[in-house]
């Protein structure tokens, strides 16, 4: 029974951080954030980026959406210029039970291992400023990625919110 409720916790606690983005940001302490009002996106930047044109779409999708919401509003003449970046690699967990005793499982006596793998990806939203093209601010969200076409525009909009919830820097 105590295996049981164990692995119950295990499954929840694993899932629970399979769905989380983990943000960091960091940015120019010199640089004046309320100055800027408006933006365009950096079509080299966007261009180097490995992932699909789609995906990218769903990401420009989200940020558009996101700083149209901080009141920020695309411009020909932009106050900043916004880039992305992405990584991915493959996430290895390793799971020890170690203990003795029976259960409901086909593991008993000594302990078990189990070893899953998953896809992580990173997101860097870059905001260069427009005048100078030096880079003031930058996001980086990671977490789990899916090939389900059906959550990819949830999982990149939770991405992308998240990143952006640290701009401006306050």
């Amino acid at each position: 029974m105590k295996t049981l409720k164990l692995l119950s916790i295990l499954l929840i606690a694993t899932l629970a951080s399979c769905s989380s983005v983990r943000v960091n940001a960091d940015y120019d302490k010199k640089a004046v954030f309320t100055n800027y009002k408006s933006y365009a996106y950096l079509k080299n930047g966007i261009d180097k980026a490995e992932i699909s044109d789609l995906d990218k779409k769903r990401i420009l999708y989200s940020i558009d959406e996101v700083m149209s919401a901080k009141g920020f509003v695309k411009s020909e003449n932009p106050d900043v210029l916004i880039s992305i970046f992405t990584k991915e690699r493959e996430r290895v967990d390793i799971y020890n039970n170690m203990g003795f005793g029976w259960g409901w499982n086909p593991y008993w006596g000594m302990g078990y291992s189990n070893v899953t793998t998953s896809q992580e990806g990173s997101l860097f939203i870059d905001i260069i400023d427009a005048k100078t093209k030096e880079l003031v601010w930058q996001g980086e969200g990671t977490g789990s990625l899916t090939k389900n076409t059906d959550k990819k525009d949830a999982r990149i909009k939770e991405f992308v919110s998240k990143i952006l919830e640290q701009y401006p820097p306050k």
